[in-house]
């Protein structure tokens, strides 16, 4: 009888950082990866208050170049990719024919006719895939996969900018949100400078050349220019506490191929009155013009002693199954236990309270806005 092998979990350059920092490691989507570090609230806690640092180099980088290349970027994704200047970012996602997720993404606009993809590390090869085949054979459009080439950090938080604006010249606080430069940074030419990121805080996310010794380099560096305040390495398990708390979707849990984005909440980012047809815009129009999706995305707060976690059902007073949670934790910011559920429109619509199942219990829950967390801007 013979055995399959499994098949080895892939590393980003700062394995080695991780598993000395004593990291716990778990299997991400195939990658080898830290889900925390001191501790998940104590990592929550230092983005929320001073700042963090993610090693998130599992990311994808898919970059579209030539003169089709906004034509085909426009074709695929749902936001409108020809308001973006020259440094700029937008989110956006990559839909089926359906009007579905095949990824929530970031468009970078690195020039005029050359743009940089950011992908979610689980879905990057399925998402490589689906671009190749819808416009990869495109005239005047090259599609490069640079993955491989890329580490990315991210350091978050309200001392993100002093933490970073020690190791370079830019003018971190001339960049705007969703906006990106190029400088050195820590002595490393060409990096890739973004003020974007996934904790709900200002920060930046950092894009080095992927060898274990830049890479290195950069981690150590915003380490020591953030001990001051207090830095933190940090998780996975952060990384989603945050995420929920300032209501960013996941793939898998909020968005899906089963998913809309009129169902998710997503409706600010889709552009149906873009000047170019997209995939799965018609249907989307048909879904908006019908009256809308039977059911949305709604937040939770648990009125009642329980968690609700992922997948869990969503009861009305009845007890009947009305809907699930896609994602459901504590807040460690807030201090209280959140969740976000799919319910019926109208039960969304009327604000009313619903139940979550936590093993035998049926425990109130109150919808309430989000996102859960918002920072207060200065």
């Amino acid at each position: 009888m013979s055995t399959v092998a499994p098949t080895p979990l892939k590393q980003t350059a700062l394995n080695a950082t991780h598993r000395a920092l004593k990291a716990k490691m778990v299997d991400f989507g195939g990658w080898d990866m830290p889900v925390e570090y001191s501790g998940l609230i104590a990592e929550h806690l230092a983005v929320r208050t001073a700042v963090g640092l993610f090693d998130v180099s599992h990311m994808g980088e898919i970059q579209f170049r030539g003169p089709s290349a906004l034509a085909a970027v426009q074709s695929i994704t749902m936001n409108d990719a020809s308001k973006l200047k020259d440094g700029q970012a937008q989110y956006s996602a990559l839909l089926t024919p359906e009007g579905t997720f095949v990824d929530d993404i970031l468009v970078h606009r690195l020039g005029e006719n050359d743009y940089l993809l950011v992908v979610n590390a689980g879905t990057k090869d399925k998402d490589y895939a689906w671009i190749r085949r819808h416009v990869g054979m495109s005239h005047g459009l090259h599609i490069s996969d640079y993955s491989p080439y890329y580490s990315q950090l991210a350091v978050q938080g309200p001392r993100a900018l002093e933490t970073l604006q020690k190791l370079t010249k830019v003018d971190l606080a001339a960049i705007k949100n969703y906006w990106f430069t190029e400088g050195q940074v820590a002595g490393i030419y060409n990096t890739l400078i973004a003020r974007t990121g996934y904790s709900g805080e200002d920060g930046f996310e950092l894009y080095v050349p992927s060898d274990v010794a830049t890479t290195e380099k950069l981690w150590n560096a915003l380490m020591e220019a953030g001990a001051e305040f207090g830095i933190l390495p940090c998780g996975l398990g952060a990384r989603n506490t945050l995420r929920l708390e300032a209501g960013m979707p996941l793939y898998g849990h909020e968005i899906s191929d089963e998913i809309t984005p009129l169902e998710a909440g997503l409706d600010r980012w889709l552009k149906l009155d873009k000047p170019t047809d997209f995939l799965g815009r018609t249907a989307l129009q048909a879904l908006k013009d019908s009256g809308g999706p039977a059911r949305k995305l709604v937040g939770l707060e648990m009125v009642e002693r329980g968690i609700a976690r992922d997948g869990y059902p969503v009861l009305n007073e009845a007890g009947e199954t009305i809907g699930s949670v896609t994602s459901g934790s504590p807040a460690p910011f807030l201090k209280t236990n959140i969740a976000y559920a799919y319910v019926p429109t109208a039960v969304a619509a009327s604000g009313e309270d619903v139940f979550v199942q936590v093993r035998a219990n049926k425990v109130r829950a109150k919808q309430v806005p989000t996102p859960f967390y918002k920072r207060v801007r200065k």
